[in-house]
Formats: C-alpha cells, sequence, structure tokens
C-alpha cells in the first residue's frame, strides 16, 4: 500500500538530503544541471511531512537529461515515470510499491524557467514564516485523514492553499529567476 501519512519532522531529513544529492551529482552528467535543490515538506524546518526526501535538480535541457538520466537513476533504484503528463518535468520516485516497501525519495527535473523551480519560493516563504508552517502542517494532516490512500487527491487538495502562498511569495520579492535567487 502506498499511503499519504504525515509523520512529524525528523532531524536527519537534512543529511539524508546531503547523502543522496551526493550520489546524484556523482551519477548524473554535471554538465547538465544548472542547480540541485532539497524541496518539498521535508527541506522546511520542524514542519511535519511524507517521510520522502524531495529533490529538484535544474537542467540546461529537458531534452538532455532525459536521453541521460532515465537509465542513470535507474542505477540508483529510481523509477522513472515516463507517462507524466506534464511535459514541462520529469519525475523519479525510489521505493515505491512494488519497487520497494516504501517511498524514500522523489527527483523532480526541470529547466530553471519551469513551474517546478519557481515552486522553491514556497519553501523559502514557509522557512521564513513558521506560523505559516504551521497552518499548512494543520491543512497536510487533514488531508492525509480524509485521503489515507489516495496521493493524486491529497495533492489537488493542497493546491489553492499552495497557489495562495505562491501568489504572496512571488507578489514580495519575485519569482525565483536565476538558479541562486532566493527569498
Amino acid at each position: 500500500m502506498d499511503e499519504v501519512e504525515i509523520v512529524n519532522y525528523d532531524p536527519r531529513w537534512p543529511a539524508l538530503f546531503d547523502q543522496e544529492a551526493k550520489r546524484l551529482r556523482a551519477t548524473l552528467d554535471p554538465s547538465l544541471i544548472v542547480g540541485l535543490e532539497h524541496f518539498g515538506s521535508t527541506s522546511v524546518p520542524d514542519l511535519s511531512a511524507k517521510p520522502i526526501i524531495d529533490i529538484l535538480i535544474a537542467v540546461r535541457s529537458l531534452a538532455d537529461a532525459e536521453v541521460a538520466f532515465v537509465e542513470a537513476l535507474r542505477n540508483l533504484d529510481y523509477v522513472y515515470w515516463a507517462e507524466n503528463p506534464r511535459k514541462d518535468r520529469m519525475f523519479f520516485v525510489k521505493g515505491m510499491p512494488p519497487f520497494g516497501s516504501r517511498r524514500s525519495h522523489h527527483v523532480h527535473v526541470t529547466e530553471p524557467d519551469g513551474e517546478m523551480w519557481q515552486r522553491l519560493a514556497f519553501r523559502d516563504y514557509l522557512r521564513a514564516r513558521p506560523e505559516e508552517a504551521r497552518t499548512y502542517e494543520r491543512l497536510k494532516r487533514r488531508l492525509a485523514a480524509e485521503h489515507p490512500t489516495d496521493r493524486e487527491a491529497y495533492t489537488n487538495a493542497k493546491s489553492v492553499y499552495i497557489e495562495s502562498v505562491m501568489r504572496k511569495a512571488v507578489g514580495r520579492v519575485g519569482a525565483h529567476k536565476g538558479v541562486h535567487a532566493r527569498l
């Protein structure tokens, strides 16, 4: 079963990201990568989350990354979602049943001007505003209870809130236009 489970913040999550980021950097073609970030809820200190490390990689060319990354990530036990309807990104999962016992990592690949890279503004907004992170945590816990076995419904139900925070984050300082921009 691939359930939606929210757990208390684990202080090991940043180290788990660092460990996996080293493996990725050692495996993937560095000439294609322009940024590699820990994002998602496990990247926000003290925020409860699904215990899955989300990694966001910005690449010079998504077409080149598709040629170079699929097999390389397969060798690191990731499964590629080739049928992803969103063509502005690639998505890989490690540990997803039936290929493992439970998800442990997600790798999202996009170009720096892609919508996924812009979502770093959401992460940074929550990092800078613990009260907003608590609001998001309450929402996530409620939605996980409402959709314990439906990841898509859980994710879709968060979208209005995420969009509202993104408007605040981007409205204050602008989106992540460059790879190294931060709120």
